[in-house]
């Protein structure tokens, strides 16, 4: 077993509601969460006197943020940077309240039919805004690999870690947003592991990009946890199930009876046990 991990998740894909998503975690024996919806809005969005009482309702039950799933950067990189900067000061505030230094983050689409690769510089500039305000504020930025972004493939992502990497700019390595973007992950966790700090635990077939539970797709999840393992990584593995539609689950099941449509607690229980299940061979 991988000793030196904590279990952490995106619980609003469990539900709206807070208290529901408290009570699967508690279920599952977890106690972090990847906080991004709560009761039906954006976290982000909230005030900071909303955020107090949301993090007396977590300490109540015993529950920690491992980061904040912010949406910072997924804009395109046409779309005024003013207001999403005052977003992201504010998210800033909240990490604070919330007693979490860690950020999750993104680095811009494209735009008027272009990729973001076309717009490096002005990528690279905002980029560099938010590193230089995360360093004066003492939070950390995580970025996460994601279709259609600037860094959407590992030498993106490499780019983007060459230039503000450190103390308070690291890497967030997702198997199935690089699958869905047909990178091999073998290749960009060989470029990307000195960066990694956090790990997001999905998993998708080639074929298709459709997302599966870890283990059972073409992101070498057990094979790249094992080389975390053995390079002594410690930190967060963030259980981001994207189950609820998941038409394969018959197939997991001695019966084989269909299973139809998941629920958002039984798309989550089943992404946990299934990373349980890898981890128990790692």
């Amino acid at each position: 077993m991988f000793e030196s991990i904590v279990l952490t998740g995106f619980a609003d894909e469990i539900d709206a509601l807070l208290d529901y998503q408290i009570r699967v975690l508690k279920k599952l024996h977890m106690n972090h969460i990847e906080m991004r919806g709560v009761d039906g809005r954006s976290f982000v969005d909230y005030s900071e006197a909303e955020a107090r009482e949301i993090r007396k309702r977590l300490d109540d039950n015993g529950i920690s943020l491992s980061a904040i799933g912010s949406p910072l950067g997924k804009i395109k990189i046409t779309d005024d940077f003013a207001p999403h900067m005052e977003l992201y000061k504010h998210t800033v505030e909240l990490a604070h309240i919330m007693g979490t230094p860690n950020i999750r983050m993104f680095s811009f689409y494209g735009a008027d039919g272009k990729p973001a690769t076309a717009y490096r510089d002005e990528v690279m500039n905002r980029l560099g805004q938010f590193a230089d305000y995360a360093a004066a504020n003492e939070v950390v930025l995580l970025h996460e690999n994601e279709k259609g972004i600037y860094g959407e493939m590992a030498d993106g992502c490499l780019d983007i870690m060459q230039q503000f990497y450190g103390d308070h700019f690291k890497a967030v390595f997702d198997f199935a947003n690089f699958v869905q973007a047909r990178q091999d992950t073998l290749e960009a966790y060989e470029m990307l592991k000195p960066y990694i700090a956090y790990i997001h635990v999905k998993d998708a077939l080639w074929k298709d990009g459709s997302v599966v539970p870890a283990g059972y797709g073409d992101g070498n999840v057990k094979e790249i946890l094992k080389k975390l393992k053995s390079e002594g990584y410690k930190g967060y593995l963030s259980l981001e199930p994207h189950l609820t539609e998941f038409v394969g689950f018959s197939a997991l099941e001695e019966n084989g009876k269909t299973a139809g449509k998941l629920s958002g607690e039984e798309a989550f229980t089943l992404a946990h046990d299934s990373l349980i299940k890898v981890l128990n061979l790692v």
